[in-house]
């Protein structure tokens, strides 16, 4: 497995495994189609942020997106093939986010988690801050809101 630079170009493909990874944990139908604009992965969104994948074999199985927005550095997507999870590379592709943050000067990364992810942010270190409230069918549904304190090269050098 390897973590490359995503392409314009592989905005299908990520695409493809934000909607499957999504239904991997059991949502209705519907839910996924009212989520598709959120899950839709565009050429120009990939571009203009720090977007990296996983390729196995020349294939991609999971991939990140990094934005920065006004209140700092946000994790704002980390899909991961179903076929591919529970092999660790969740887990490499967040540490890989959590180095491009550090080298671009970000202190924390924000994370506004799916409430099936947030027990994998929260083993990786995040720390839960809060909850983002949001409705769907008419019914509340709560997000984690997450923080992960990216160490600063200071923090990981030995004495």
């Amino acid at each position: 497995m390897e973590i490359l630079r995503a392409d314009p170009a592989d905005a299908a493909a990520l695409t493809e495994i934000a909607h499957a990874a999504k239904r991997h944990w059991g949502y209705p139908e519907r839910w996924i189609e009212s989520w598709r604009d959120i899950l839709t992965m565009r050429p120009q969104f990939i571009a203009e942020n720090v977007t990296y994948c996983a390729k196995e074999d020349g294939r991609i199985i999971g991939f990140y997106l990094l934005t920065t927005e006004n209140d700092g550095m946000h994790l704002d997507h980390l899909w991961i093939s179903p076929h591919a999870m529970g092999r660790g590379i969740g887990r490499a592709l967040f540490k890989h986010a959590i180095e491009q943050a550090k080298q671009l000067g970000y202190r924390e990364m924000k994370i506004e988690a799916d409430p099936n992810a947030a027990g994998f942010y929260e083993r990786m270190g995040a720390k839960r801050v809060g909850v983002s409230l949001t409705e769907i069918e008419g019914r509340p549904r709560e997000l984690p809101l997450l923080l992960f304190a990216v160490p600063s090269k200071r923090d990981g050098e030995m004495e």
